[in-house]
């Protein structure tokens, strides 16, 4: 069996079209077309239903594109493990959610790098869902986002629970909330959060779906320091974490506002397809760091009660 055959087999799989896979491959379409056509060949049976569109795989492609996908690695395992020195080589497909790429672009990125010079990274972002449906196509290699606490990665994927971060309430200084505010009261006011799909976003539609209060979402902003700088100017509330307001130039025209029936977490992951394979080292190195840097941003729990207590101490 020729690899190559079986390499254009997975890329029309993963990308649902002999155009895409030819991009990917960097092969004329007529030549990915003939590749698959040989493995079809050799197999004896119909890997793709060529009437459907996007193309997917008969039951015996899907078959083939597991066996396929474990055989690839394995390969790539192999050529691993002969390098001299266990160098680890090829690409590293790596999506991350805006969140978290504030934190993975700095250091740990920079340690990934520093102790596999040999590794290619391809970075995207995403949401969630986005980066678990590219994972499943294998259009990446692993993802890190963050999910509500409680709310963990789908069984296919292994995941490792990065940290835990507490969420608050910011609206602006001038802002009329009382002190502790109740969902109720946030209710009333309009939300400037992430599009739908984000982690932050997710928590407020769960927790208000729970009490059947509307969410009011006034500006979907991607930025932090944007939606910090609408809730500064009076536009509505969001949600950010205590490195985000610490960061913000805007701190004292904001306030942390406590909440009396609302206390948000979100837990980050790292998750990949099983079998990691040559990446183990990697996602190793990548794992360590992420969690050193997001500690290092974490708030030290014994201040989470004055950081929620900062409305009443500004007001007085």
């Amino acid at each position: 069996m020729n690899t190559r055959d079986l390499e254009a087999f997975l890329a029309v799989v993963e990308t649902g079209s002999i155009v895409g896979a030819s991009a990917r491959l960097h092969l004329t379409q007529p030549g990915v077309s003939r590749r698959i056509q040989t493995l079809e060949q050799l197999l004896g049976v119909a890997l793709l239903d060529r009437q459907s569109k996007p193309l997917k795989p008969t039951v015996a492609g899907r078959e083939t594109y597991e066996h396929g996908r474990r055989m690839l690695r394995v390969l790539d395992d192999l050529r691993t493990g002969l390098a001299p020195d266990g160098t680890v080589g090829g690409e590293f497909r790596l999506g991350i959610t805006p969140y978290l790429s504030e934190v993975a672009m700095t250091t740990p990125l920079d340690r990934l790098r520093g102790a596999f010079p040999d590794l290619v990274l391809r970075i995207t972002t995403g949401w969630p869902e986005q980066l678990l449906e590219q994972l499943r196509r294998g259009e990446i290699d692993a993802a890190a986002f963050c999910l509500p606490d409680g709310l963990g990665p789908p069984a296919e994927v292994e995941g490792e629970n990065l940290d835990l971060q507490p969420l608050f309430v910011v609206a602006a200084q001038a802002s009329a909330l009382p002190s502790p505010a109740t969902l109720q009261d946030l209710s009333r006011l309009p939300w400037i959060i992430n599009q739908d799909g984000c982690g932050f976003r997710s928590i407020l539609q769960r927790r208000f779906e729970q009490e059947r209060l509307a969410l009011r979402v006034g500006v979907e902003a991607l930025s932090s320091d944007l939606r910090l700088s609408l809730v500064a100017r009076g536009v509505g509330i969001t949600l950010a974490t205590k490195a985000a307001i610490e960061a913000s130039h805007l701190g004292d025209r904001l306030k942390i506002v406590g909440v009396s029936d609302f206390e948000p977490k979100v837990r980050a992951w790292l998750v990949h397809r099983p079998p990691a394979g040559r990446l183990t080292r990697p996602l190793e190195c990548l794992s360590d760091a992420l969690k050193a840097a997001l500690e290092a941003r974490s708030p030290d729990p014994a201040q989470v009660p004055i950081l929620r207590d900062m409305e009443s101490c500004s007001a007085g």
